[in-house]
């Protein structure tokens, strides 16, 4: 039996419900304050894939152990996307930097030749005594 993807929507709501041990209407009251969205076939049936599972169990954690209203679970989540966006924002740019900085081509200052490129015109006077 091949295993399903972590993201791969195959649990239906009374499955994730009794996984979870809630009550199937949480699960849709969290989906309509828009905490959790799942799939939906065509004859819109909702489906759960395991990272949904594991997001309802985050939001069960700050409503059950935290004591967290619904407003505020919302407001975490959203909070926790803009974290994830300005991560992956600061590697952008750490990455552009490093790139830029390959790039970069630092003359060694210790050198007793330093390559001309081919516009480059260098004039030796001497001085005649």
């Amino acid at each position: 039996m091949e295993k399903n993807s972590y993201v791969e929507p195959v649990f239906l709501i009374s499955a994730v419900a009794e996984i979870l041990n809630i009550h199937p209407q949480t699960l849709r009251q969290y989906e309509r304050e828009g905490l959790i969205k799942p799939s939906r076939t065509n004859g819109k049936i909702r489906l759960y894939s395991q990272k949904d599972i594991d997001h309802i169990k985050y939001v069960l954690t700050l409503t059950r152990e935290l004591g967290v209203n619904l407003a505020g679970v919302d407001i975490i989540l959203q909070l926790n996307k803009k974290i994830e966006n300005l991560e992956s924002e600061i590697h952008t740019y750490k990455t552009r930097i490093k790139n830029i900085n390959n790039l970069a081509v630092v003359p060694d200052t210790k050198a007793l030749v330093v390559q001309k490129t081919s516009f480059d015109i260098v004039i030796v006077e001497s001085k005649e005594e």
